[in-house]
């Protein structure tokens, strides 16, 4: 299977701040790339080098197998990008919106307004087509906007944060509409602040930290290794997680990890119950009340504490490198 999407060392440095450092990337046609990575992991400025919105400052990249740095014009017409947030006019309906992109890519005013209709009807658009886009709730705006970037029905498609700010029933919606989008052979690139996201829509996901890939694999791959079961322990109060680290030390085979916002230690185990009913007991002798205790299988939350020693609420959410 072809690479739609190739990287190789690529890098951006702004001064003396790596933003991107050695960054190796291949992603085969008709799959989904998800990158993750806390704030500043450099995931937006990796979309804006492979979408020719930036320079890149070392390395080199290809999509559709063309070079992008050589050939950025060439890049444009095969690509569809999402960013951020929902590029539309606010003072256009959503018709006229679409329409406009499908006549800045030449597709003449014909196809423009056929092209428009269709995306409308997809995005179940069509009742809000004649209104301004600055009525449209924010669900809208970012169906509306991934509807601009499939105006060409471009073969690589590249999503940043897509559903960021949107209520759980608009983004089911959206993943229901990337999955159509692979299922018909788009290859996509995506970056998320929501692990479920990741793992519910990529083959394969990219782990950034301080502007390096620190991991990589499927998300199986990914919990596996973080070995086995884990039994976790929340608390009432925060001058409880000291205690509770002290007796998940004891019967796990591990240190523990603190959330101290979630108020929640959890620690790897392999006795599975012998384990759980060994800190009932010891929890109560240390005078330890949990109001929640649990074996439970590795997640993607998981693996992003233990790679960037940081919960997944805090990732990036706006649009820092």
């Amino acid at each position: 299977m072809a690479n739609a999407i190739i990287a190789e060392r690529l890098g951006k440095t702004y001064g003396s701040v790596a933003a991107v450092v050695d960054l190796d990337l291949a992603v085969p046609e008709g799959t989904v790339l998800g990158l993750l990575g806390p704030n500043g992991a450099g995931k937006t400025t990796t979309v804006r080098m492979l979408t020719t919105l930036i320079i890149p400052t070392s390395g080199q990249c290809e999509v559709g197998g063309i070079d992008v740095i050589a050939h950025p014009n060439q890049v444009r017409r095969i690509i569809g990008v999402s960013g951020q947030y929902a590029a539309v006019d606010d003072y256009l309906t959503g018709y006229e919106n679409l329409e406009m992109v499908g006549r800045l890519y030449h597709l003449g005013k014909r196809k423009a307004r056929k092209r428009a209709k269709e995306l409308l009807e997809q995005f179940e658009l069509t009742d809000a087509a004649n209104r301004p886009a600055k009525t449209y709730s924010g669900g809208m705006r970012r169906r509306l906007d991934l509807a601009g970037a499939l105006v060409v029905q471009p073969p690589v498609i590249f999503l940043d944060e897509p559903t960021t700010g949107l209520d759980p029933r608009s983004r089911l919606g959206m993943w229901g509409v990337i999955s159509d989008l692979v299922k018909a052979g788009s290859t996509l690139l995506l970056t998320t602040q929501y692990l479920e996201e990741a793992d519910r829509l990529c083959d394969d996901i990219v782990v950034m930290d301080h502007g390096r890939a620190i991991a990589q694999g499927t998300a199986a791959q990914l919990k596996a290794q973080m070995g086995g079961e884990r039994l976790a322990v929340a608390v009432s109060e925060r001058d409880e997680l000291g205690p509770a680290a002290d007796v998940l030390r004891s019967v796990g085979i591990g240190e523990p990890e603190v959330d101290d916002q979630a108020r929640e230690v959890s620690v790897p185990i392999d006795r599975g119950t012998a384990a759980l009913v060994e800190a009932v007991r010891k929890l109560d002798a240390a005078d330890v009340t949990p109001t929640n205790l649990e074996i439970r299988k590795p997640t993607l939350d998981d693996v992003f504490l233990t790679l960037t020693g940081q919960p997944a609420e805090e990732q990036e959410i706006g649009g820092t490198p």
